[in-house]
């Protein structure tokens, strides 16, 4: 059930576009762009959804807004931290993925959408994951970036969807285990190379 704040008689503009942000965020990350609805939004923040258009643009505006533009850029190890993971895993199977996570394994009709959850996704997870690998004189580190990215939000997503039984229902503590010797897997200079060499190499 979708809960609502009060619409109050006077409204600062200010805290009612925030309040359709947050709103946005929540409902996108739990429900994905295409199932979440402008009147939804509206509801949920206790505004009326005509707002969005015009403190947004559009819905598409919108979503994009949502996708976090801090630059924290993550080191690599960080991504290996546990805690850092098991945080991860616990708040999707609770309240769902964040747009920033739905946006690594979905694609958008939208050119700008897309363009959009590229360049967040880049800024925000692989830009720093790659510094690392190029630092650490890895072939090729933007590969082996994206897919760490993919890694964790493929489990995350997956354990919350819970169609994969034995993941939904297994221990977090062998969940985040399990995904960091994945993640570390990453960090073997070999683990890229094919075990046969292409026709190619021959």
């Amino acid at each position: 059930m979708i809960q609502t704040r009060p619409v109050a008689r006077v409204r600062d503009s200010d805290r009612t576009k925030q309040d359709l942000l947050e709103a946005a965020t929540e409902l996108f990350g739990a429900r994905g762009y295409e199932r979440t609805t402008i009147r939804e939004i509206g509801e949920k923040a206790g505004a009326d959804p005509a707002l969005i258009a015009r403190y947004f643009g559009s819905k598409a505006a919108l979503y994009i807004q949502t996708l976090p533009t801090e630059n924290e850029n993550p080191h690599l190890s960080d991504m290996l931290d546990p805690a850092r993971i098991e945080a991860t895993i616990r708040r999707v199977h609770q309240v769902g993925p964040s747009p920033v996570l739905q946006a690594v394994v979905r694609a958008h009709d939208d050119p700008a959408i897309q363009t959009a959850a590229t360049a967040r996704i880049d800024s925000k997870l692989t830009a720093g994951i790659q510094d690392r690998m190029e630092e650490a004189g890895l072939d090729s580190p933007r590969l082996r970036a994206q897919m760490a990215v993919a890694v964790l939000a493929g489990i995350a997503l997956g354990r919350a969807a819970g169609t994969l039984d034995e993941l939904a229902g297994a221990e977090e503590n062998q969940v985040v285990h399990l995904t960091v010797r994945l993640l570390e897997s990453l960090l073997d200079e070999d683990s890229l190379k094919p075990d046969n060499p292409s026709p190619s190499e021959l």
